[in-house]
C-alpha cells in the first residue's frame, strides 16, 4: 500500500512539473506576443494609469519606451513644434494575431489620429495580423504613437520593418490628418486609400498618372480637394508606390476597419444623390421661373 502511495505521489510530482513547465512555455509565448511602448516622460503614476488602461501587468508583458528624438526622427519637419512637442507621452499596446487576423486598432485620450489613420499608416509599414491601442494619460494628437506602435511590434516580432515603409507611414499619417482638417479626417483616410489602393494593384509610379487618379478618385467620391491637396497626396504617392505592398494585403489587414470606411462611403454616395436632387430642383425652379417671365 505505501508502495503505491508513493509511486502515486511521484506521478502526481512528475504531471505537476509537466503542467509548470507547459504553462511557463505558454505565458512566455503570451509575453512575447505582447508589447508595450511607454512614452519615456511618463511619471510612474502616469506609467501605471497606461498600463492599467492595457489592462496588463509589468510582468505580463515585454516593455520598451519610445523618447522624443525618436519620435522626431520621423515627425520633425512635417508638423508643427507644437504638436511634436518635448517629451514623450504616447503610448502602445500590440499584441501579435494568428495569420489573416488582420488589424484592429482602438484609441484614448488621442484627439487628431483616428483608428482608420493609424490602420492605414501601419499596414503602409508592413505592421500586420495584430490588436493595436494607442494611448496616452491626458489628450494628445496621437501623431508619436505610431512611432511606438511600429517599435512594438518589431520587438514582438523579432523583424525590422523596412526604414522606407516607416518613413512613408509617418508621412501618410500626417497628410491625412491635414487633408482631413479641411475635408473632414474620415473623408480625407477613405480618400487615401482608394488612391493607394488604386496605384498599388495598377503598379502606376508615373507621376502625372498619379496626380490624375487623384484627382479623377477624388471626383468619383465628390470630394472636393485644392491644388495644394493634390501636390501633398501626389508627394505621398509617389512614396507609396515604391514600396513592395499588395492590394490583397491591405484589403485582409483592414478587413476590420473597412467595415467603418464603408459607412463613410455610403454617406458620401448618399450625399451625392442629395446634392444632385438640390441641383435639379434648383434648374428646375429657374425653369419655371423662366416660363413666368416669358408669360
Amino acid at each position: 500500500m505505501k508502495r503505491i502511495m508513493k509511486k502515486s505521489t511521484v506521478l502526481i510530482l512528475i504531471v505537476l512539473h509537466i503542467v509548470s513547465i507547459t504553462a511557463g512555455i505558454v505565458f512566455a509565448e503570451e509575453k512575447e506576443n505582447r508589447v508595450v511602448s511607454l512614452g519615456a516622460n511618463l511619471s510612474e503614476q502616469q506609467r501605471k494609469q497606461i498600463l492599467n488602461l492595457f489592462d496588463v501587468r509589468e510582468d505580463e508583458v515585454k516593455i520598451i519606451e519610445v523618447t522624443n528624438q525618436e519620435e522626431r526622427a520621423y515627425l520633425e519637419g512635417k508638423i508643427s513644434e507644437e504638436v511634436i512637442g518635448k517629451r514623450a507621452f504616447s503610448s502602445a499596446y500590440v499584441e501579435l494575431l494568428d495569420d489573416d487576423e488582420g488589424i484592429s486598432v482602438e484609441t484614448h485620450n488621442i484627439n487628431w489620429v483616428t483608428k482608420e489613420m493609424y490602420a492605414n499608416a501601419m499596414v503602409t509599414a508592413g505592421v500586420e495580423n495584430a490588436r493595436v491601442i494607442a494611448a496616452a494619460p491626458f489628450e494628445v494628437s496621437g501623431t508619436a504613437a505610431l512611432t511606438g506602435i511600429m517599435k512594438a511590434f518589431e520587438e514582438a516580432t523579432g523583424e525590422e520593418l523596412s526604414e522606407e515603409a516607416k518613413q512613408a507611414a509617418n508621412d501618410e499619417l500626417v497628410t491625412t490628418g491635414k487633408l482631413g482638417d479641411d475635408i473632414g479626417k474620415d473623408k480625407a483616410a477613405s480618400l487615401i486609400q482608394e488612391i493607394k489602393e488604386r496605384i498599388i494593384r495598377e503598379k502606376i509610379t508615373d507621376p502625372e498618372q498619379i496626380r490624375q487618379i487623384i484627382i479623377n478618385i477624388a471626383a468619383e467620391l465628390n470630394i472636393n480637394i485644392t491644388q495644394e491637396h493634390i501636390d501633398q497626396l501626389a508627394a505621398l504617392m509617389e512614396r507609396i508606390s515604391k514600396l513592395d505592398l499588395s492590394v490583397d494585403k491591405i484589403s485582409k489587414q483592414l478587413e476590420n476597419i473597412n467595415k467603418g470606411l464603408e459607412k463613410v462611403r455610403e454617406t458620401i454616395e448618399q450625399n451625392k444623390g442629395l446634392f444632385q436632387q438640390i441641383l435639379d430642383a434648383i434648374k428646375r425652379f429657374f425653369g419655371w421661373l423662366a416660363d413666368l417671365l416669358r408669360g
